[in-house]
C-alpha cells in the first residue's frame, strides 16, 4: 500500500500524503517519503518538490498515536529515527521543497512543513506542535526549526503553552510565507515550483546549502564561504549556459551538471 501519491509537472514533483483520514504519519510512510525524497534527490530533471496533503481538512495530523500506545521505549527509538531520517532527507533536497498546507498541519504534521524551504498556507490552515499535551515533544526537527523560524519567544508559546496559529498569524510571525484561498496551495505551490526551473539548478543547490549552513555558522566563516562556492559554479555547465544565454538574449537551457 502507498501513503503518498507522486506526480511529474515538468520539472516539479508533487507528493501528497494519502493516509485518511487525517494524513498521520506511520513507519510505512516515513519510509515510503524518505524513499521517493531520495529518488528523486538523484534525478536531475526535478528542479522543485512540492508535498501538500489528500483532502481539504488535513495536511498532516502528524504522528499516529497508536504508533506509541503500547508506551514501548525501543518502539519509540524506531520511530524517532524514521521521522529524523526522512525529514532531515528532505530539508537536504537539493533542490526548493515547498509545503502547500491545505490544512491542519499539527505536530509532524507542521514540522514536515517546516522541514519544506517554502510553506504557502491556506486561509482556514491551523498549525501548533501540541506533542507536550499527550506526554511527548516535537522530535522531527520541531523544537528547532520553529524557533529559527518565529523566534524563541513564540516557539514557547507553541510547544510549551500549546498554543495553535491560524493561517493569518503564521504568515504575520514568518512560519509561512503566504497565505492563499481555500484549495489553492497547491496551484501556487506548483506555480512557485515553475519560477524555481528558470533558475540554475546548481546555483539553487549552492545557495539552499549557503543559506541553510548560516544557521550555525559564524558571519565571519560564512561571507568567505560564498566567495568560495562562486568560483566553485566555474566548474559547472550551467554557469557557462546562463552567462552565454543572458548574452544571446534566449532563455538557457539548464544541465544540471
Amino acid at each position: 500500500m502507498s501513503f503518498i501519491n507522486e506526480r511529474i509537472e515538468g520539472h516539479t514533483a508533487i507528493l501528497t500524503v494519502n493516509n485518511p483520514p487525517a494524513n498521520t504519519w506511520t513507519a510505512d510512510s516515513l519510509r515510503e517519503l524518505l524513499t521517493k525524497v531520495v529518488k528523486l534527490n538523484s534525478n536531475k530533471e526535478i528542479y522543485a518538490l512540492v508535498l501538500t496533503g489528500e483532502g481539504e481538512k488535513f495536511f498532516s495530523a502528524g504522528a499516529d498515536l497508536n504508533e506509541f500506545a503500547d508506551g514501548d521505549k525501543h518502539h519509540a527509538e524506531l520511530m524517532a529515527e524514521h521521522f529524523g531520517q526522512a525529514f532531515e532527507a528532505l530539508s537536504g533536497f537539493r533542490g526548493v521543497s515547498i509545503a502547500a498546507i491545505n490544512g491542519y498541519a499539527m505536530g509532524g504534521g507542521l514540522e514536515v512543513a517546516m522541514a519544506c524551504d517554502l510553506r504557502i498556507a491556506e486561509s482556514h490552515a491551523v498549525m501548533a506542535l501540541p506533542e507536550a499535551s499527550v506526554g511527548l515533544l516535537p522530535c522531527a526537527g520541531g523544537t528547532q526549526n520553529l524557533t529559527a523560524l518565529v523566534g524563541e519567544g513564540w516557539a514557547k508559546r507553541m510547544i510549551l503553552c500549546g498554543e495553535r496559529l491560524d493561517a493569518a498569524k503564521a504568515l504575520q510571525l514568518g512560519l509561512v510565507e503566504e497565505v492563499v484561498p481555500q484549495g489553492e496551495s497547491l496551484n501556487a505551490a506548483i506555480a512557485l515550483a515553475a519560477k524555481v526551473a528558470k533558475q540554475s539548478p546548481s546555483s539553487v543547490k549552492v545557495c539552499k546549502q549557503l543559506i541553510q549552513a548560516g544557521r550555525n555558522m559564524p558571519r565571519n566563516q560564512a561571507l568567505p564561504l560564498e566567495r568560495v562556492r562562486f568560483v566553485g559554479l566555474f566548474h559547472t555547465e550551467d554557469q557557462a549556459e546562463g552567462v552565454q544565454a543572458f548574452l544571446e538574449k534566449r532563455p538557457p537551457q539548464w544541465k544540471n551538471r
